[in-house]
């Protein structure tokens, strides 16, 4: 198997990979692949693909990963996007990748595959979880059984690869196995069939089955039936034969009162009885000596008296560890890049470049830019592999069945515990995250209240608040336990607003009754520690960091501007603090405060910088010293322990940074619910400030 790029006349097959999710099927594709592949959305839709190429015995294949789905009766974006392909995308061939260990469910979308196409082959894999609960699969009883050619393999071995190449081989070789299954459904249905079907053999249905298609045509799905209509053309579904047919088929089901519903009834149900039965025919062994521990962790993991202390304790070791392990990077990544900025002001000097446009460019677009990196970068390179390992393990499908409670008592879905999850680590990572929330009101739910989940950027200045104010800023360890608990507690208050506002969302602007899913808790699984680390920095952090530094460049130039020309002999800075002082004192807060905020937009790692910068009337950005000097600082400007938390709690809830407000516009591509999506948290924000600064005047 090697990768070079085919020649120009060479032929390129075309193969589906499909699977339910948590299948391995994105594992085994990126082994065949390497890094021959991109990624992207599927037109007009919000769920990412990717596709790449390989060369396995003389031939070239195009691997298409479809989104994993449970069935291809499409009731979501992921199971519309994975049918759409198999039907009008073309492929030469399907491979479905299927878990050994649970293969009765995963054989379900096998069947319906085969109606689409025969050209299919199974690939099972998994194969090691399955000897460890001591299954065995009879491969070449399935292969006679179904049809098709089938493999087994486990995706994390080295063989993999060369195994489902092997059935690619066969797959697309012309090999064949007898004839594939065909399901039979109950008599009226079947005779419903029969006169569409006629009708369709006699026609192009350009390389749709006609069965498929009779079926699909009874049914009526109004998505897939507009699908129809543009790939095969509005004379074909208006032929008059066609339309008589299909009266026909109406009234035969009329007649055995066969209604929209029985029918999907009898079809889900002869889906699932053929699938039981050629997993019983195949599968043999007594798996409980291995489930057993499964159940038993899941009675701690998930139980009523054990689930949420855990779950709230591994939280708070995750910002704990980010906290601390992010400290040193972010010290040694900033004075490299501060040592560079140095290099580059010296090079721009010496060509000559004009003063003016050397400050605005180095002081101002490189050294805002800079800032964002080394205080953005490491705690996200810490906390996104944490995440993904609980992924990749298997616990955080029961942090959403833990949270499945709460969330739907709010209208909302369990899915979106996963999704504020994600944006502990970036806002922007979070709204991407609400992809996979089917219904469109749940997902706009999730977007818009994602933002109150505080995310690493907002951290740093958390934790300094915590340490100057209330903890001390000596060193220690119970001082570093006491401030990741204190971080904990804002963050669950965090969580609890985002409960509430969802709850008022879910009563008002977005009403609905929340929609049931389908949650599946995987076994738990070793990591797979190389992928964990190549997933997370890949397709997260360096994801967000490219956006950041995209909104921060810009922003630094603006705030050099501000800084810099005076009007009254004054900085514009110091005009628009002294504007917004009345409203940041009623906020228990003061005017540059507020103005850091309002410049932090790009990103909030800048707010504190901003603030030192304005208290200390310096014309560039201005990089924190030890918690000791800031406490200086702020103390010397009339600071108390209300104003740092009001300051905390505006962190807490204020308008989300310009990286996720352009993902909430991609997103919704509305403009409309991204402005909500900006104003809600502010408005909580700014009523938590001012109740709690007339408190703390009242009372202290």
């Amino acid at each position: 198997m090697t990768r070079p790029a085919p020649a120009p006349a060479e032929e390129v097959i075309t193969v589906a990979m499909a699977g339910n999710p948590n299948v391995g099927k994105s594992t085994l594709f990126n082994a065949v692949t390497g890094m021959k592949q991109h990624t992207g959305n599927w037109p007009g839709k919000t769920v990412t693909g990717a596709e790449g190429r390989c060369r396995c015995h003389g031939k070239w294949y195009r691997l298409v990963d479809l989104p994993g789905t449970y069935s291809l009766m499409a009731h979501s974006a992921e199971e519309e996007v994975a049918r759409d392909f198999l039907c009008f995308g073309a492929p030469q061939a399907v491979c479905v990748v299927c878990d050994a260990t649970c293969l009765e469910r995963n054989l379900c979308l096998l069947l319906q595959t085969l109606e689409i196409t025969p050209q299919v082959g199974v690939c099972l894999n998994l194969m090691d979880e399955a000897e460890k609960r001591h299954l065995h699969i009879d491969l070449p009883r399935l292969e006679a059984l179904t049809g098709v050619p089938v493999t087994g393999c486990a995706a994390r071995r080295k063989d993999a690869p060369q195994k489902l190449c092997a059935l690619l081989e066969r797959i697309t070789g012309g090999e064949t196995s007898g004839e594939p299954i065909v399901l039979r459904y109950p008599e009226e249905i079947e005779h419903a069939i029969a006169p569409v079907w006629r009708v369709l053999r006699q026609k192009d249905c350009r390389g749709l089955s006609p069965r498929w298609l009779a079926m699909r045509l009874i049914e009526g799905e109004p998505g897939l039936t507009e699908a129809l209509n543009r790939h095969l053309g509005e004379a074909f579904m208006r032929d008059a034969g066609l339309f008589a047919a299909l009266a026909k088929a109406e009234a035969t089901l009329a007649a055995g009162n066969i209604t929209p519903e029985k029918w999907q009834d009898a079809i889900v149900t002869t889906l699932a009885g053929a699938a039981a039965r050629l997993a019983a025919a195949v599968v043999t062994g007594d798996e409980k000596s291995y489930s057993a521990g499964d159940r038993r962790r899941d009675a701690v993991l998930t139980g009523r008296r054990w689930g949420y202390p855990i779950m709230l304790g591994l939280l708070a070791f995750i910002f704990w560890l980010t906290i601390s392990g992010a400290n040193l990077p972010s010290f040694l990544l900033a004075g490299a890049l501060f040592r560079l900025q140095e290099t580059l002001s010296g090079g721009l000097l010496g060509l000559g470049c004009p003063l003016w446009l050397h400050d605005a460019l180095i002081l101002g677009v490189y050294r805002v830019a800079a800032w964002v990196v080394s205080v953005m970068l490491p705690p996200m390179a810490i906390f996104f592999p944490l995440f993904t390992l609980l992924e990749d393990m298997g616990y955080l499908p029961r942090v959403a069945y833990n949270l499945d409670r709460p969330l739907k008592r709010c209208g909302a879905c369990g899915k979106q515990a996963l999704t504020i999850c994600m944006g502990f680590g970036c806002n922007a990572a979070g709204v991407v995250g609400c992809r996979i929330i089917d219904s469109p009101r749940e997902r706009l739910l999730a977007i818009l209240t994602n933002s109150f989940v505080p995310c690493n950027g907002r951290f740093p200045t958390l934790v300094n608040l915590i340490l100057i104010f209330f903890v001390g800023t000596a060193a220690g360890a119970e001082r570093s336990l006491l401030s990741a608990l204190m971080l904990t507690g804002l963050i669950l208050l965090g969580v609890g607003v985002t409960f509430g506002v969802t709850r008022l969302l879910s009563r008002t602007v977005l009403r609905g009754v929340p929609s049931s899913f389908t949650l599946e808790l995987p076994p738990y699984r070793r990591p797979q520690w190389g992928q964990v680390i190549v997933r997370s920095v890949f397709d997260r952090t360096l994801f967000v960091l490219g956006r950041a530094v995209t909104a921060a460049a810009p922003a630094g130039l603006l705030l050099w501007l501000l800084a810099n020309v005076t009007v009254g002999g004054s900085s514009i800075l110091a005009h628009c603090a002294g504007f917004l002082e009345p409203l940041g004192r009623l906020m228990g807060l003061d005017g540059v405060i507020l103005l850091a905020f309002l410049l932090g937009l790009p990103a909030n790692e800048i707010v504190v910088p901003i603030m030192l910068m304005s208290y200390l009337s310096q014309g560039v950005l201005q990089q924190p010293g030890s918690p000791a000097e800031m406490q200086g600082v702020f103390l010397a400007n009339g600071w108390t322990p209300g104003t740092a938390l009001c300051v905390m709690l505006f962190m807490l809830m204020h308008w989300p940074c310009a990286t996720t407000l352009m993902t909430i516009r991609k997103e919704t591509g509305s403009a409309k619910w991204t402005v909500l999506a900006a104003v809600l948290p502010t408005l909580c924000g700014i009523t938590a400030c001012i109740i709690v600064n007339g408190l703390y005047q009242l009372f202290v």
